[in-house]
């Protein structure tokens, strides 16, 4: 039986290194929609959207995280993502999180609106806090 192709894998935002591993692929958010990459992938460079990451690693388990912001990079022997904020699902708390969502909610309908700027600010931390949502349902739907 052949063994499985793995590429290098690196997630990184401006704090920290999330995970570095080699991995069977990875979908990630971009700009132009969510795209799936492979092993021998096409080099390419893409901006990220907010959304849900997930990845297959070499043993086969999945790891899933939230990510907004940054760019991906698909090298011929690496893939690295440079994330503005990205969150492992189960590092997340969900209550933590929930709450966070609703008070950005909040903080958007009582926004007047000609504070377009806050407004932007204030949808971006919607839309990272409903990412994070969705990473940890994804990953408490696989660790069923």
């Amino acid at each position: 039986m052949a063994s499985k192709k793995t590429i290098n894998f690196e997630i990184v935002t401006p704090e920290r290194t999330l995970l570095k591993t080699k991995i069977l692929q990875v979908t990630v958010p971009t700009q132009e929609g969510d795209i799936t990459v492979l092993p021998e992938h096409t080099p390419l460079v893409s901006s990220l959207k907010t959304g849900v990451l997930e990845i297959t690693k070499e043993d086969g388990n999945l790891e899933i995280m939230s990510v907004a912001g940054g760019f991906l990079e698909v090298l011929l022997d690496k893939i690295v993502v440079l994330a503005d904020n990205a969150d492992r699902a189960q590092e997340l708390d969900e209550k933590e999180t929930e709450k966070a969502r609703k008070k950005a909610e909040e903080a958007l309908k009582n926004l007047r609106d000609e504070d377009k700027e806050m407004f932007a600010e204030i949808s971006s931390q919607l839309e990272r806090e409903l990412a994070k949502t969705r990473s940890i349902k994804r990953w408490r739907n696989i660790k069923r």
